[in-house]
């Protein structure tokens, strides 16, 4: 099957801090995005790659490896993440593709296993995506205190990368009157099933100034350092 990755990474991230959008801060010398476009132009099976991007990101983007030698397609992005998917799905209309993977660009720690395992997922649904179970209490808070406790019984944390059969969520997104959260609740909306895939604690989304530390800390492990 052909598959297409689209690594979303058009939005501003100021919860991170810094006077760039977390996506181009660096992380052990290079870009967080780097690091993520790596993982998927070494991922088994994927024959395109698709950056989203904002216009004001342009420049930064055709210094990236796999951009400047036209393996990584650049696609602007739009309003909000769901039309920045769009923008990425249609630019992928009628050339054959049959899967997808849509990740966030701030994902730099995504394990060529998960990626794996969450496309062998499509063999028996339309979607499929990561996820990590709850194991914490749950509060609800309310001006600084503790008001309640929330059952945390069939809770997940979403990840990425989220897998589709293309022409479902395609049509899904073109469906969608927008302000999803992710592509799962575009396809749920749509009445597409998606699988709950074994997702991994390493696999953080970089949001928070402390976040980069962490990354850094993985990356070293995982290079053996």
């Amino acid at each position: 099957m052909t598959t297409a990755a689209i690594i979303v990474a058009a939005g501003r991230g100021t919860r991170a801090g810094g006077d760039l959008p977390k996506q181009w801060q660096p992380l052990a010398g290079q870009p967080v995005l780097a690091h993520t476009l790596a993982a998927f132009r070494a991922a088994a099976g994927v024959s395109r790659t698709l950056l989203v991007i904002h216009p004001d990101d342009r420049a930064r983007a055709e210094g990236l490896a796999g951009v400047a030698e036209g393996s990584v397609e650049l696609v602007e992005g739009g309003a909000s993440r769901d039309a920045s998917v769009r923008n990425a799905l249609e630019a992928l209309a009628g050339a054959g593709i049959e899967r997808v993977l849509i990740h966030d660009g701030a994902r730099p720690l995504v394990a060529p296993g998960l990626i794996a395992r969450t496309l062998a997922a499509l063999e028996s649904a339309p979607g499929a995506a990561p996820a990590v179970p709850v194991s914490d209490a749950l509060w609800r808070g309310e001006g600084g205190r503790v008001v309640g406790t929330q059952d945390r019984t069939g809770l997940f944390r979403a990840q990425t990368p989220q897998a589709f059969r293309y022409e479902a969520i395609l049509a899904a997104h073109r469906a969608h009157p927008g302000g999803a959260a992710d592509d799962v609740e575009v396809a749920r909306a749509a009445g597409l099933e998606v699988a709950i895939v074994e997702g991994c604690e390493d696999n953080l989304k970089v949001t928070y100034p402390g976040d980069f530390a962490r990354a850094e800390r993985l990356l070293a492990l995982a290079a053996g350092l």
